[in-house]
């Protein structure tokens, strides 16, 4: 503690008399890029007149941010192999309360350079934002914990091997080429736990498996418009368990054990000395939901069932079963022929509807408001989406729901230049319009949209921070619904083309809405390179069934 207080001391007093240590917040600079090393005190002046600071700190690691225009400094100041212990200690004395640490990043934009645009997500909202931003106008900064975009309307074919998983996924430098060549665009593999809009700042948490010089390992990136389009997480109601034992289908990982999980309970239970009701329990596959996400999938898995289960895994092919559990009415979205018709379709493919709500759930068992006990081997839930706890956690006004509350032009009306867009946003109250679902065609309109303002704004010099108060922004964003469309196995699909719940409109169920659902789907995946795939996996499982290899 003695030595972290004296060090803390000779710093701050050689800064004063040096005059170039200005904040907590500021980095020490050597010829355009940082250096740490061994070193002692002393200045350094570069080629342009100006120095900077050295403390007389023994240093064991020398870090270099220079890559693509990137300046930092570690995030303690004091990153010696001992420092762990003097910070910690340092940390605990009162005179150091307020001291905060120091975060490498992107430091605010400088006259002359084009605005930065820095987006939070990969979904369809800032996906759609991202494919169609002008980069001659603005530099733009990605940050997300993953690095590609996800194509949800496919993903439940991934679970059963109709599709592969990269036949989903779009690499996000693929959508916007500027994060992968422009010197000043970046993609950061990091989540983001705050923003400080007084600042114009994003703090973020990079993704971390151990290979960085610290975990956790945080940074600072400055905006001058910032498009929050985070998205949102599975509604679990705050039932005990659901976490613990369910599995989501919101990602290509969660498709990814899902898989695994029902190839590992096939072969399971073929194994010498597995009960009969054992048996049963392995291979009974329980859907929580009635919404698109939970029929499809329950009709994918029927197909499975009725094609590959039975051809090969003849042991254990009666044993397994899908049940699907829903409080309501399933697809209750949908006009009420097209909820009857899935209805009966799905129980003539062998899948069991059951009406009930889910009081807790086991490691083994569900147990239903109602006392019933429902064992299962696969359980998935598919109940919508709410918040997210990173949203929850923001300073921003929330609308009805608790998501990020926007206006008519998507701004988050109490701050400057931040925008809120996807599952993550909605209408305040006070604009006089219903929160709009969360589904891929809402986000991408959204986006479509913001990147048109943006574009617009950007032209008339309204790109950077606190610029654009004055600019024109145009006609409000106007959400139009075009239908809806659900896959119920058996090469049989749902398309409702109403407006509204309440309007009418064409509802075609059968084959032809099959074609017609594979048919807008294939064309609506972003790459050629993915209908390629989509294409030939759709038609290597029509001829040689599905892989049921189970990989990792």
């Amino acid at each position: 503690m003695a030595l972290a207080r004296i060090a803390r001391a000779n710093l701050r007093k050689s800064a004063s008399a040096y005059g170039s240590y200005a904040s907590e917040k500021d980095f020490f600079k050597v010829g355009g890029y940082t250096s740490i090393c061994d070193t002692t005190s002393h200045v350094n002046f570069n080629s342009d007149g100006k120095f900077s600071y050295v403390p007389a700190i023994k240093e064991h690691n020398c870090v270099n941010f220079s890559m693509r225009g990137i300046s930092g400094t570690p995030y303690h100041q004091f990153p010696s192999a001992n420092s762990q212990t003097v910070v910690q200690e340092s940390e605990s004395e009162s005179e150091l309360e307020n001291d905060q640490p120091i975060y490498a990043g992107l430091e605010a934009t400088k006259p002359g350079e084009k605005p930065r645009v820095v987006v939070l997500g990969t979904g369809w909202a800032a996906c759609r934002f991202l494919k169609g931003l002008d980069t001659k106008i603005y530099d733009v900064v990605c940050i997300s914990p993953r690095n590609h975009m996800v194509f949800t309307p496919l993903l439940a074919s991934t679970c059963v091997g109709t599709l592969e998983f990269r036949t989903v996924a779009e690499p996000v430098t693929r959508i916007q080429e500027a994060l992968a060549k422009d010197p000043n665009s970046f993609f950061f593999l990091a989540s983001c736990t705050d923003i400080d809009t007084g600042k114009h700042e994003v703090y973020c948490e990079a993704v971390n498996n151990g290979g960085l010089p610290r975990e956790p390992y945080q940074f600072k990136v400055a905006y001058d418009k910032l498009v929050i389009a985070a998205g949102a997480e599975a509604l679990t109601f705050g039932i005990k368990g659901v976490t613990e034992n369910a599995f989501f289908l919101r990602d290509v990982n969660h498709a990814q054990e899902i898989r695994k999980e029902l190839l590992l309970n096939l072969m399971l239970s073929e194994n010498p000395g597995i009960s009969e009701e054992e048996k049963k329990r392995l291979l009974h596959c329980v859907v929580i939901g009635g919404g698109p996400t939970g029929v499809e999938f329950s009709g994918e898995l029927s197909d499975f069932i009725t094609r590959d289960v039975h051809e090969r895994y003849t042991h254990v092919k009666d044993y397994i079963h899908v049940t699907l559990i829903e409080a309501n009415e399933i697809l209750s979205s949908f006009d009420v022929s097209l909820r009857q018709y899935a209805t009966k379709h799905l129980t003539k493919s062998g899948v069991r509807l059951k009406r009930g709500v889910v009081k807790e759930v086991h490691s083994k068992e569900i147990i239903l408001s109602d006392g019933t006990k429902v064992p299962y081997g696969l359980l998935v839930w598919s109940t919508g989406v709410g918040p997210s706890k990173f949203v929850k956690t923001l300073n921003l006004p929330k609308s009805p729901g608790g998501r990020i509350g926007v206006d008519e032009w998507l701004r988050v009306p109490s701050v400057e230049d931040v925008f809120a867009l996807g599952d993550c946003a909605g209408f305040l109250e006070q604009t006089g319009r219903p929160v709009l679902p969360a589904l891929a065609q809402v986000a991408e309109r959204e986006g479509k949209f913001l990147v048109e303002l943006f574009n617009k704004i950007g032209k008339q010099n309204g790109g950077k921070a606190f610029t654009a108060k004055d600019t024109p922004l145009g006609e409000p964003f106007v959400y139009k619904h075009i239908g809806s469309m659900a896959s119920v196995g058996g090469y049989k699909a749902l398309v409702d083309l109403r407006q509204t719940k309440d309007a009418k409109g064409l509802s075609l169920a059968g084959f032809v809405s099959w074609m017609i659902w594979r048919s807008a789907y294939l064309t609506r995946v972003l790459s050629w390179r993915n209908r390629l795939y989509v294409a030939v996996n759709w038609a290597t499982t029509l001829f040689f069934g599905r892989d049921n290899s189970r990989i990792g």
